[in-house]
C-alpha cells in the first residue's frame, strides 16, 4: 500500500501552523509513502500588496526552506519519499511571472503546484470576495483566471484546488457545480489534458458544499474527456490534517474510473495504484 499526500505546508509558509519536522513525523506515522511539501510562494500577494486581517503577509525564506527540506530529504531516504516542492500563486503580471521562473531556475523544486488564489484584486479564499457579486459572476471570474493560469510560462505539474473560491463563499448554496459552469470547466479540463498536467483533488474544502474540490461531477467529466492524471492533496497546514479524507477521495476516484494517483517527481510522473 503506497499512500500519497502531495501539497502540504509547514511554518515556512506564512499560514503554516506545524513545523516541517512535525509534519514529516505525522506523515510517517500515517504511513505516507510519497509526501510532498509545497510551501507558498506568494509573489501574487506581493504585487497586489495584500494583507490578512490588516497584517502584511511575510515572504517565505526561500533559502532556509530549500536548505532544510533538502537536508531532510537526504536524511529520510529509504524511509520516506519526501518531495520538496513549491506552490506558485499565479498572477499575469510579467514581473511576477519572471520571479517564478527565476525561483524555479535557482532552486529546482521537485514539483510545482500552480494555484489561483487572487482574482479581481483580492484573495478569493475570503468571504468578502463574494460581497456585491452574484455567484455566477464571482465563480466565472475565478474560473477564467484558472483557465488563464494554464498558460503560465514557468514549468508546473499540478493544477490546484479548482473550486478554491467556494471554500468560504457566503452564498446560500456555495457549491461549484459542473452543470452551472460547463463551458469554462470543459476548457480548463481539456487544456489540462492537452498540456499533460495533473488535476489535483484537494480535501481542504471547508464550507464549499463538497467534501473535496473539485467535486465528483467535475472529476467524472475530466475522466470522460480522457483525463487520467490526478493527485491527492490534503493541503494540510498542521499535523491534524495530514492525509485528511484520503480514503474518501480514493473511493470517489475509483468510482469515477480512475486506477492510479500521479505523483510528480523531478519531471517524472509516477503512477501509484489506488488502494
Amino acid at each position: 500500500m503506497l499512500r500519497t499526500d502531495i501539497h502540504t505546508h509547514t511554518t515556512f509558509s506564512a499560514d503554516g501552523r506545524s513545523s516541517i519536522d512535525e509534519m514529516i513525523a505525522a506523515a510517517i506515522e500515517k504511513n505516507i509513502a510519497y509526501y510532498g511539501i509545497a510551501e507558498h510562494f506568494n509573489y501574487d500577494y506581493d504585487r497586489l500588496h495584500l494583507s490578512i486581517d490588516g497584517q502584511e503577509v511575510p515572504p517565505i525564506d526561500e533559502e532556509a526552506y530549500f536548505s532544510r527540506a533538502r537536508a531532510l530529504q537526504r536524511q529520510l531516504k529509504g524511509k520516506l519519499h519526501l518531495l520538496v516542492g513549491a506552490e506558485f500563486g499565479y498572477d499575469n503580471e510579467s514581473s511576477v511571472l519572471q520571479r517564478y521562473i527565476c525561483t524555479q531556475e535557482k532552486y529546482s523544486p521537485d514539483f510545482v503546484v500552480n494555484s489561483v488564489h487572487t482574482c479581481l484584486g483580492m484573495d478569493c479564499y475570503f468571504p468578502h470576495y463574494c460581497n456585491g457579486k452574484s455567484k455566477e459572476y464571482a465563480y466565472n471570474a475565478y474560473l477564467y483566471r484558472v483557465l488563464e493560469s494554464l498558460d503560465a510560462p514557468y514549468r508546473y505539474d499540478i493544477v490546484a484546488h479548482i473550486g478554491y473560491c467556494s471554500r468560504n463563499a457566503t452564498y446560500a448554496d456555495p457549491k461549484l457545480r459542473y452543470e452551472d459552469f460547463s463551458d469554462v470547466l470543459d476548457e480548463i479540463l481539456k487544456r489540462i489534458i492537452v498540456r499533460g498536467k495533473i488535476l489535483e483533488v484537494n480535501s481542504s474544502a471547508k464550507t464549499a458544499g463538497s467534501p473535496f474540490i473539485p467535486d465528483t461531477d467535475i472529476l467524472e467529466r475530466y475522466f470522460e474527456l480522457g483525463g487520467r492524471m490526478v493527485s491527492f492533496a490534503s493541503d494540510a497546514h498542521d499535523i491534524s490534517r495530514v492525509a485528511d479524507k484520503r480514503d474518501l477521495v480514493v473511493a470517489a476516484l475509483k468510482k469515477a474510473g480512475f486506477t492510479y494517483i500521479t505523483v510528480p517527481d523531478r519531471g517524472k510522473y509516477l503512477q501509484i495504484p489506488l488502494d
